[in-house]
């Protein structure tokens, strides 16, 4: 069991920064694959970033790509996301999730079940 811990969210003003932190806790060693998700209210969830915490590959969504940095601490467990230039259309409770990937390929492109989330922490951004 893998237990997952977001924090760092809040309110801010279009074009201010956010770091979201995940702390993970349990069988760490087992999830070599982590992602954030968010979910705004009548949307689907939709994948932001994720990092092979093998080699610290990672993957960003077309809509996140040059604002957002996942990262990784492997002696923290904690894996975080820096968003930059932020605006209201990423406004959305943002999760974190872990799962074992076969290899950085399926973890960064596959579509995977992701067995753990985290509770969430909303971010607001406002113009």
């Amino acid at each position: 069991q893998v237990q997952l811990v977001e924090s760092g969210g809040g309110s801010v003003q279009a074009g201010g920064s956010l770091t979201l932190s995940c702390a993970a806790s349990g069988d760490t060693a087992s999830s070599n694959c982590m992602g954030w998700f968010r979910q705004a209210p009548g949307k689907e969830r939709e994948r932001v970033a994720r990092i092979y915490t093998g080699d610290g590959s990672t993957y960003y969504a077309d809509s996140v790509k040059g604002r957002f940095t996942i990262s990784q601490d492997n002696a923290k467990n904690t894996v975080y996301l820096q968003m930059n230039s932020l605006n209201a259309e990423d406004t959305a409770m943002y999760y974190c999730a872990a799962d074992s990937a076969p290899h950085r390929v399926a973890c960064l492109f596959h579509d995977l079940d992701w067995d753990y989330w985290g509770q969430g922490t909303q971010v607001t951004v406002s113009s």
